[in-house]
C-alpha cells in the first residue's frame, strides 16, 4: 500500500498528541480522578445553585430576578462591564503592542505592573481606592470641595473593576503579537499602506482570536468581581449593589432562594462565557489545522 503525504501527516500528528504510551489501567485511573474532581467541585455546586434557585417555582424565581433592587444590581453590573471591558481593550492593545513591537527601557517593569492585580488581593485593591479617593483619603477633600463622588458611587466601582481586570486582555495579546512579529506590518507599509490600513487589515486579523479570548475572560471577571467592589461600593441597596453584592445581601437577610436566583444568573453568564471560550478555541484550532495542511505538499486545507 502506498502511503500518501496526508496519511503520513495524520500519523505524525497522532503520535505527537499521544506523547507517551501508558497502560490502559493508568489511563482510566487518571481519567476517573479528573472526572471525580470535576463532578464534586464543579458540577454538583453548579447544579445545586439552579436547584435551590428553582425550589419555590418559576414564579418566585422570576419575581426575585425582577425585584427593583435586584434589577438595579443587574443593570449596574452590565453598566460596569460595558465601561471597564472597552477600557481594558484599549489598554491591553496599547500595552501589548508596545511590549511586543518595541524595545525600550522599563519594558520588564511594565510587564510586572500588568501582572500586579494577579498578586494583590482584591480587598486590598479596593482599600487602595478608598485611601486615595475616600472622604478621608489623599484626594478626598479636593474631590468633596468640587462635589465629585468616586468612592461609594459608580465611578469607584468602575475603577476597582478596571484595576482587577486589566491584565486579561494584555496577557492574551502579548504572546500572540510576539509570535506574529513585525514582518507583516513592515511589508504592508512597504507596499504603501498607511498606519490605519495596516492596523485594520494586517495587525487586527492576526491577533483576533487572542483579542476575543481576552475580552471574554475580562467580561466574565468584571461581572463576577466581589472583593474590590465590596470595599468601594458602600453596599447602598438599589444604587451601588452589583449582582455578587446583591447575592451576599440577600443571603445575609435569610432570603436564600432569592440569593440563589441571582447566583443562578451569574452561573448562567459563566456557562455562556465558557461556551464562547470553547467555541473560539475550536475555531482557532480549525484555522491552525487548515493553515498547517495548506503549507504541507499534498495536504488538504
Amino acid at each position: 500500500m502506498i502511503e500518501t503525504p496526508t496519511k503520513k501527516r495524520d500519523e505524525a500528528v497522532g503520535k505527537s498528541q499521544r506523547g507517551t504510551e501508558e497502560s490502559v489501567a493508568v489511563k482510566w485511573i487518571l481519567i476517573s480522578v479528573a472526572l471525580a474532581f470535576c463532578v464534586v467541585f464543579l458540577m454538583l455546586p453548579l447544579v445545586n445553585v439552579f436547584v435551590q434557585a428553582l425550589a419555590k417555582g418559576w414564579s418566585f424565581y422570576w419575581a426575585a430576578l425582577t425585584h427593583p433592587d435586584s434589577w438595579a444590581a443587574i443593570r449596574l453590573t452590565l453598566l460596569v462591564s460595558a465601561i471597564s471591558v472597552p477600557l481594558n481593550v484599549l489598554f491591553g492593545f496599547a500595552a501589548s503592542w508596545a511590549i511586543a513591537k518595541f524595545e525600550f527601557r522599563g519594558k520588564s517593569f511594565l510587564i510586572t505592573l500588568i501582572d500586579l492585580p494577579f498578586s494583590v488581593s482584591p480587598v486590598v485593591a479596593g482599600l487602595m481606592f478608598v485611601l486615595l479617593f475616600g472622604l478621608q483619603g489623599f484626594f478626598g477633600e479636593w474631590l468633596d470641595a468640587r462635589n465629585v463622588h468616586i468612592v461609594f458611587a459608580v465611578p469607584g466601582i468602575v475603577l476597582a473593576t478596571v484595576f482587577i481586570t486589566f491584565p486579561f486582555v494584555a496577557r492574551e495579546l502579548i504572546p500572540v503579537m510576539q509570535a506574529t512579529g513585525t514582518e507583516q506590518e513592515q511589508a504592508a507599509l512597504t507596499l504603501g499602506a498607511n498606519g490605519w490600513q495596516t492596523f485594520w487589515h494586517v495587525t487586527l486579523p492576526s491577533v483576533k482570536w487572542g483579542l476575543l479570548y481576552g475580552i471574554i475572560l475580562c467580561n466574565a471577571r468584571a461581572m463576577g468581581e466581589f472583593g474590590a467592589v465590596s470595599v468601594v461600593s458602600g453596599h447602598i441597596t438599589g444604587q451601588t449593589d452589583t449582582m455578587p453584592l446583591r447575592v451576599e445581601k440577600l443571603y445575609n437577610e435569610y432570603n436564600g432562594q432569592a440569593a440563589f436566583a441571582i447566583a443562578s444568573l451569574l452561573a448562567l453568564l459563566a456557562l455562556v462565557t465558557l461556551g464562547l471560550k470553547t467555541l473560539l478555541e475550536w475555531k482557532q484550532a480549525r484555522d491552525y489545522r487548515a493553515a498547517s495542511a495548506a503549507s504541507i505538499p499534498g495536504g488538504t486545507p
